[in-house]
């Protein structure tokens, strides 16, 4: 007979170990153990036969072994005690344990049937544990009783919060709802045992969202708690719900969740038109289909509720215009549907309606849910200014770029049909600094002046485009102008730096720290180098350190600084930047020698008179006077030299000088005559440019700019290169004449305004033409007129 020896569990073992005493009545063929039927072997058969004609009582007394979880002593738990009726104390039984956990969680003394629990348990992990238990002889090993099983639980205390498996929540309700209209059930999950006290029971509460939500304390419901609130007012809301176990008693655990609650929108705003009257005009050439202008009725509500239908309700262009309504932006388009005359009808009027097409019934009372507005319509002429393609230009140009360079080519076209011819400009107003230069005729942009992107890196110039025909059609287009960064800034200190230096400072002692600073901004960022001058390398006062952020310190090299031998160092430090090229400056830091305490604190950098001054003799002083005088002398007979040099000639009615333009009061020698000009220029300019000719008897002021012009530039048709670099040479001379100056150009033939010049096709049929008006200009032209064959009235050649 089996026995349990786990006392707190005497009342029910007491029952179920009476029912079981007379186990042995039940059929031979099985065995019953704690409800569960076993078939027995032919062997346990046979010895079940012999020990019954024996009448020996063999039964289990079982129950369950109930132990608490979460057991936190150092000790074995004490589960309970298995105890065969055949153990006499001796020893000579041996008790064994089998199933779940035996020898991992739970143990069994084989001489005396302990059991004890050797790890922690928790009831949410595995509620009871199924084990078998054996008694065998210790001796022969053979079983003394049958094999049983008996259960042991594992009773829940509570450990665990409330928890939201599904949290944080989203929901959404209708603004306006009536109050009580349910949102959403959030429910928290207790991970304790149900059935054992109210460790599991959970309670709801909302901590925040009052007063616009409220919460069921048993279901998690949650619903609105205040009427008519407005999705336009406020659309979001945040709401905490806490979940209390213990049936919400104190000492209960607690956990919560959010709940993001969006009002949804309902139709109970009516659209209305900002604006009562719209002015539109539209062009009578305009196409069918084309849009003349849009109105639109704003409506607070969103999406389907803010949906809207225009319609004309009225006016005297109802058969001449059309609305249709933009499903995208809700507004109402209002298009050409027949075609337009500006000398039948020059304005029209319109009232457009705009209303929601989808209504609910419960807010009629907050309607009409439509609105009307009046639309003039003027019809304009067809003639249109420029049009520009594109619309807008963007360049990019470094700043290093020359004068002269076309950056981009702006095009513009007259839509008219006339397709008038079209004469670019620049709106100065745009461009003060005069920066820029279009071609008048092909919109070329270039650069009239040098670009430094530290002075201006952007550019926003409007470019006009003028009919030829009709200046007052006017077109623009913005072109923004990016400059582009070159080195071309040297680095240099980010302030005057002085520095003080005490006659005990000691070697190695830092006096001043410096950075530079510098207008260029790489791509790579600024990086500096500093050193000191070649002239100061073997400085044997002052050394530097560059610290290769971008900053140096000055440190001391010796100590025994003494203001009455030098107060003051003037220290040349080099500075290097690492753009392409390298630029550098040098800066100077003056360094003076102070009087400082023990504490280092300056007290006097002034040196004190160690020597007095010895008086001047009157003969130094006039002497030293003299020297002054002379260099006064020297300086204005220098200026006065210059100024001659710089005055302009004096132009008087008799001689008007034009540069290379001499009027002279005698005949011109023809091509015999080079003073005034090198006749090889006309016919070979590229040779020319590089042996210029200038008259002897006098200089011109302005020179030629053709050595600094390119000559493929001019070969390029690029003429106005030429000329606006020698306009910009002119406006930065300020001894510059104000003359006219000629240049050779080498501009002439078919794509010249001047077309030819050239006398070899003067001539362009196959009769004779007659020069015989050339003897009637007197004996100064008779060699041009025995040239062209003129003769007088006898026939005969001069």
């Amino acid at each position: 007979m089996w026995t349990s020896g786990r006392m707190s569990n005497a009342k029910n073992l007491l029952g179920l170990g009476i029912s079981l005493y007379f186990w042995g009545l039940l059929d031979l063929t099985t065995t019953v153990l704690s409800g569960s039927a076993r078939p027995l072997t032919e062997g346990q058969e046979d010895n079940l036969s012999d020990k019954l004609h024996q009448r020996m009582k063999r039964s289990w007394v079982w129950n369950q072994f109930f132990v608490l979880e979460e057991y936190t002593g150092t000790d074995p738990l004490y589960v309970g005690k298995l105890h065969s009726d055949m153990d006499r104390g001796d020893g000579s039984i041996k008790y064994i344990l089998s199933g779940e956990g035996a020898g991992i969680v739970f143990t069994i003394d084989d001489t005396t049937g302990d059991i004890h629990a050797i790890q922690r348990l928790d009831r949410e992990e595995r509620s009871q544990y199924t084990l078998r238990a054996q008694a065998l002889d210790r001796r022969t090993g053979r079983p003394m009783e049958p094999e049983s099983e008996f259960i042991i639980k594992i009773q829940d205390i509570n450990d665990n919060e409330p928890k939201f498996l599904d949290g944080p929540y989203v929901a959404s309700v209708p603004e306006m709802s009536p109050v009580g209209t349910s949102v959403i059930q959030v429910t928290a999950t207790d991970a304790d045992d149900p059935t054992y006290g109210n460790s599991a029971r959970v309670v709801y509460s909302i901590l925040q969202g009052q007063p616009y939500f409220s919460v069921d304390s048993r279901t998690g419901l949650i619903r609105t708690a205040l009427m008519n609130m407005d999705r336009e007012a406020k659309e979001y809301y945040e709401v905490i719900i806490q979940a209390k176990d213990m049936g919400g008693q104190l000492g209960g655990l607690a956990g919560t969740t959010t709940v993001n609650i969006t009002l949804s929108d309902v139709n109970d705003n009516p659209p209305r038109f900002p604006q009562k009257h719209y002015q539109m005009s539209v062009l009578e050439s305009a196409p069918i289909s084309s849009t003349v202008g849009r109105v639109v009725a704003k409506d607070l509500d969103e999406g389907i509720n803010a949906e809207m239908k225009y319609s004309l309700v009225d006016g005297d262009g109802l058969d001449v215009f059309d609305i249709n309504t933009d499903p995208n932006y809700q507004v109402g388009i209002i298009t050409v549907r027949k075609p337009l005359s500006f000398e039948s009808k020059k304005s029209y009027t319109l009232k457009v309606e705009g209303a929601n097409p989808h209504l609910e019934m419960r807010f009629l009372n907050l309607g009409p849910f439509r609105d009307t507005t009046t639309v003039h319509i003027s019809v304009e002429d067809v003639d249109e200014p420029p049009v520009f393609e594109p619309s807008f230009y963007f360049v990019e140009v470094p700043e290093d770029v020359e004068i002269g360079t076309t950056i981009q080519i702006i095009s513009a076209k007259d839509p008219d049909v006339t397709n008038n011819s079209i004469r670019y400009s620049i709106d100065r107003s745009s461009d003060p600094g005069r920066f820029f230069y279009v071609d008048i005729t092909s919109g070329a942009l270039m650069t009239a002046r040098p670009l430094d992107r530290e002075d201006v890196s952007w550019h926003n110039i409007t470019v006009l485009a003028m009919e030829l025909n009709n200046p007052s059609q006017v077109g623009s287009v913005s072109v923004t102008v990016k400059v582009l960064d070159v080195n071309d800034n040297a680095p240099e200190f980010a302030r005057f730096y002085e520095a003080f230096v005490c006659e005990n400072a000691k070697a190695g002692q830092l006096i001043q720290t410096v950075s530079a600073i510098d207008r260029d901004d790489p791509q790579e960022g600024q990086h500096f180098y500093y050193s000191l001058a070649p002239e100061a390398a073997n400085n044997p006062n002052f050394t530097l350190r560059d610290n290769q952020d971008n900053t140096a310190w000055i440190l001391t090299r010796r100590s025994g600084f003494r203001q009455h031998e030098q107060n003051t160092f003037y220290l040349p430090i080099l500075i290097s930047d690492n753009g392409r090229p390298v630029l550098s400056s040098t800066g100077t830091l003056t360094v003076h020698v102070c009087s400082c305490d023990d504490d280092g604190m300056v007290m006097s950098c002034n040196a004190e008179a160690y020597v007095l001054p010895v008086s001047l003799s009157r003969g130094a002083l006039i002497a030293i006077l003299a020297c002054i005088f002379v260099l006064l002398v020297l300086v204005l007979l220098i200026l006065s030299m210059r100024r001659q040099r710089k005055q302009p000639y004096i132009i008087d009615e008799e001689e008007n000088i034009h540069e290379n333009i001499v009027r002279y009061d005698d005949e011109g020698g023809g091509e015999e005559d080079t003073e005034a000009f090198d006749i090889a220029a006309m016919w070979n300019p590229r040779e020319a440019q590089l042996v210029v000719k200038n008259r002897q008897d006098m200089l011109p002021e302005i020179e030629s700019l053709s050595r600094y012009v390119p000559q493929a530039c001019v070969m390029d048709n690029n003429v106005h290169n030429y000329v606006l670099a020698k306009l910009y040479e002119a406006d930065m001379d300020l001894w510059a004449p104000p003359f006219d100056s000629l240049q050779t150009y080498m501009f002439e033939g078919n794509g010249s305004v001047a077309e030819s010049l050239s006398s070899l096709q003067s001539v362009t049929t196959d009769s004779d033409q007659s020069y015989d008006y050339l003897t009637d200009w007197g004996p100064r032209f008779k060699k041009l007129a025995e040239m062209y064959g003129a003769t007088d009235s006898s026939g005969a050649l001069w």
